[in-house]
Order: structure tokens, then sequence, then C-alpha cells
């Protein structure tokens, strides 16, 4: 019970802020009329409602739901060989569907201080959704190798079953960097993922995934 008191003092509140919000324009929008008429609380009531239900592009995203193995190989430099090692990944779905979580762990090999390279443990987390608004994937990435929070919209393409994700990070100060990454479902035990960097406006690949499902 103690859950659907929150959930009505949530949605009290939201109301609450938002109409006198909407009733501040006292002159009519751009391409509206001025009798118009402004959602109801029980028409605002419907839309959170409406907005807060999985649908088919949540299903997809619980296709990836288990334990998978994984190989990476990413490159420091196009030129140089890729650097290679393996982890393990475990999905699961939480808030009724709603998201996605995903944590990765595994070793890397990484230059130490010295230039040598050296194993590494690495975790990584993602937490994936649909946004109903913004008729978007949604995704942010998470890992022990920084401190920022990488956010990411995508778009999926049923024909070719493959999820492409947008963003832009800063690893370092001043280095704001576009990315691209690729995930295509091979079947429902294969996937792979592609990394691909903007370097000086050219696109780079810099990282490639193989997940094999274990259970």
């Amino acid at each position: 019970m103690q859950n659907w008191k929150c959930v009505g003092v949530i949605t009290a509140v939201v109301v609450a802020i938002a109409l006198p919000v909407m009733g501040q324009d006292k002159e009519p929008k751009e391409g509206t009329k001025a009798g118009d008429k402004k959602p109801s609380e029980s028409e605002m009531m419907a839309m959170m409602m409406e907005m807060a239900k999985t649908g088919e592009n949540h299903k997809h995203l619980q296709e990836m739901a288990g334990t998978w193995s994984y190989t990476v190989k990413w490159w420091m430099s196009p030129e140089a060989p890729p650097n290679v090692s393996s982890g393990t990944m475990v999905s699961k779905p939480v808030m009724d569907g709603r998201y996605v979580i995903s944590e990765h762990t595994g070793k890397m090999q990484m230059p130490g201080p010295d230039g040598k390279s050296m194993d590494m443990e690495f975790k990584g987390m993602s937490v994936e959704g649909y946004d109903n608004a913004k008729k978007k994937f949604v995704a942010s990435w998470i890992d022990n190798m920084g401190t920022g929070i990488m956010m990411s919209e995508g778009t999926y393409d049923a024909a070719t079953r493959t999820l492409t994700y947008l963003a832009e990070y800063e690893p370092m100060p001043g280095m704001k960097t576009k990315m691209r990454q690729v995930i295509k479902t091979v079947d429902k035990n294969h996937r792979t993922m592609e990394f691909f960097e903007d370097r000086g406006g050219s696109e780079v690949k810099t990282m490639e995934m193989s997940y094999e499902r274990k259970s």
C-alpha cells in the first residue's frame, strides 16, 4: 500500500506543477486557436499512464536478458593491431521491463605508467530503455576507467535487427568526442557490437565485441 501512496503523491505533485505552468500562457501560441482547450487533470493523468506503458521496443531490449560471454577487440590507433580480451556480461530487466541493466566484468590489457602492457580489472554497467515520449531508445554507460556518464539515444532497424546509438562524451577535458555504437542481433544466442569515434572529422572503429549466450 505504501508504494501506491507514493505513486499518488508523485502524480499529484507533477499535475500540480504542470497545470499552473500551462495556465500561464495568456496569449495563444502560433499555430493554435485562442479557444483550444488545455488538458484537464484527468487527461494529464491519462497521458502520464500512457507514457509509462511498455511495448514492443521494451520487449526487444529484454531479449538480451541472461548471462553472456564476450570477446572484445579495441584499437588505441587504427594503424596498430587490436588488443584482445574477454569477459562476462549479465543483463536483467528491471521496473517491470521498462529498463535493462547490463553489467560487464573482465580483464583488459592496458598500458601502465612505464608504457608496458598490464592486466587491469574492467567493470562497466549500462542502463537501457525506450523513451515513449522521445520515441527513441536511450542508454547510459559508466565504468571504472573514468568518472563520467555517457548518455546515448538510438533507433532500431527491424529489417536488419540493428540498434544504433549516437552520443557525445568527454573522456578528457576539452576532448569532446562524437560516437556511434552499432548493436546487431545475429540470433537469440549471438550478437555483436561495433563502436566508432569521430577522429578529426573521420569516423574510426575503436572497438568490436562479440557476445555468446551462456544462459
